[in-house]
C-alpha cells in the first residue's frame, strides 16, 4: 500500500521542463529528504510550499534512488494543466492526465501517420534504459558528416513512466545525439505522445526520424525470472517493427563486469527475448560486437544456440562511445561507468552503428 507524509519545501536544488528537485523536510523526519515534482501533473511548487510525498519506494529500500515524489502541493486550492487531446495516462489514478496523442485527428502528425508503414526504418529494440546511450553514439558514429541521422527515442511504460526523470535523455538532447522522443503507454513527458509502441514509431517517422530506438525508461522491473521481467517487451518491439515494414534490431545486453550470473555474457533477459521471438520478414538483426575477445565467442555461440531463424550480424563500433565523453555525456548502468564494462556499451554502440548504415544505405 502506498505511505504518504507532508512537509514543507526547503530548497529547489534544479529545475527542468517537466521535473523539479527539491530538499523536503518530512515532519515525520529531523534532516532534510530528496523529492522529485512533475509539474504537468501536480504545478511547480516553490520553497515554503507545504507538500504531500509518496515516501513508499524509498521506505521499502526500492530503486529509487532515495527519492520520494511529490503527490500534491497542500499550498494550491485548484490546478489546471488542459491538452488539446482527449487521450489519458495513468487512467483511473488520481493522476490521470489528458495529453495530445500524435495519433488524434488535432495533432499535425495524424495524415502523416495513416499510412501504418515505417517504409524500412531501422528500429533499435533494447532492455535496458542506459542502452540509449550507446546506441546513439553508434548512429550519430555511421552518420554522414553532411547531414547527422535523425534518431528518435520511443519511451515505453515498462519501467520509469516521466520521461523528465531521465538524466541521460536530456543530455543526449541537449548534445543532439536525440532529436526527438515519444513517450508510449503511460509512459509521459515526451514531445510526442503515444497510445502504442507501434503508434510511437509511426509518430516518429512521421516526425522525420531516420532511425529509431525502443527502450523503457529509467530502472527496470523483474523477479529474477526471464519470464518477469519489462526486459521482455522487447519481443513484442521486434514484431511491431516488422509488422509495420521497419528492420528490427535487437540490441544484447552483455556483461563482464555484472557480479550476477545470469547477466554476465549474454544476459538471459537477451537469450530469452530471441529464443521466443518467432521468425519474422524481415528477420530479427540480432548485432554483436566485433573484436571482443574472448566475450565475442561466447556471445555468438549463445545468440546462434537461441536465435530462431534470426540474422547474426558482426559489428565493429570503432570508436563510436568517444563521442559520448566528447558531448559531455557520462552514462553509468547499475552504477558502472563505460570503462568499468566496455563490452556492455560496445553492444549498444554497435547496434547504433548498424542500425545507422542501414538507414544511410536505404536513404531512410
Amino acid at each position: 500500500m502506498p505511505r504518504y507524509h507532508t512537509g514543507r519545501v526547503t530548497e529547489i536544488l534544479s529545475e527542468r521542463r517537466g521535473l523539479q528537485r527539491l530538499g523536503v523536510l518530512l515532519d515525520r523526519d529531523t534532516e532534510v529528504s530528496r523529492a522529485l515534482n512533475y509539474p504537468e501533473l501536480t504545478g511547480p511548487v516553490d520553497v515554503g510550499d507545504e507538500v504531500v510525498c509518496n515516501t513508499t519506494g524509498v521506505d521499502l529500500g526500492l530503486g529509487t534512488g532515495g527519492w520520494h515524489v511529490v503527490h500534491w502541493c497542500l499550498s494550491r486550492r485548484d490546478f489546471e494543466n488542459v491538452s488539446p487531446g482527449h487521450i489519458m495516462k495513468l487512467r483511473y489514478t488520481s493522476l490521470q492526465n489528458d495529453v495530445l496523442a500524435a495519433s488524434e485527428d488535432a495533432s499535425p502528425l495524424h495524415v502523416a501517420m495513416q499510412d501504418g508503414d515505417l517504409g524500412g526504418m531501422p528500429v533499435v529494440a533494447a532492455g535496458l534504459h542506459s542502452l540509449v546511450a550507446g546506441v546513439s553514439a553508434g548512429v550519430r558514429h555511421a552518420s554522414p558528416p553532411e547531414r547527422p541521422l535523425r534518431l528518435a527515442y520511443v519511451m515505453t511504460d515498462g519501467a520509469a513512466l516521466p520521461l523528465p526523470l531521465s538524466d541521460l535523455v536530456a543530455d543526449l538532447t541537449t548534445a543532439g545525439l536525440l532529436t526527438t522522443t515519444v513517450t508510449a503507454g503511460h509512459a509521459f513527458g515526451g514531445d510526442l505522445e503515444a497510445v502504442t509502441v507501434a503508434s510511437a514509431l509511426l509518430a516518429a517517422r512521421a516526425s522525420g526520424a531516420d532511425v529509431a530506438v525502443v527502450a523503457m525508461g529509467p530502472g527496470i522491473v523483474g523477479t529474477g525470472s526471464p519470464w518477469a521481467t519489462t526486459a521482455r517487451e522487447v519481443v513484442s518491439i521486434l514484431v511491431e517493427t516488422a509488422a509495420l515494414g521497419g528492420v528490427p534490431v535487437a540490441c544484447l545486453r552483455v556483461s563482464e563486469a555484472d557480479p550476477r550470473e545470469r547477466h554476465r555474457g549474454v544476459s538471459h533477459h537477451s537469450l530469452e527475448v530471441l529464443r521466443v521471438t518467432p521468425c519474422l520478414d524481415p528477420s530479427v538483426e540480432v548485432v554483436v560486437p566485433a573484436g571482443m575477445h574472448p566475450a565475442v565467442s561466447e556471445i555468438l555461440r549463445d545468440v546462434t544456440g537461441s536465435g530462431a531463424g534470426h540474422t547474426v550480424v558482426e559489428v565493429d563500433p570503432g570508436c563510436a562511445l568517444d563521442i559520448l565523453g566528447a558531448e559531455g555525456v557520462h552514462p553509468t548502468s547499475m552504477g558502472r561507468h563505460i570503462d568499468q564494462d566496455p563490452v556492455f556499451w560496445l553492444a549498444g554502440a554497435a547496434a547504433g552503428v548498424h542500425a545507422g548504415v542501414r538507414a544511410v544505405k536505404s536513404g531512410k
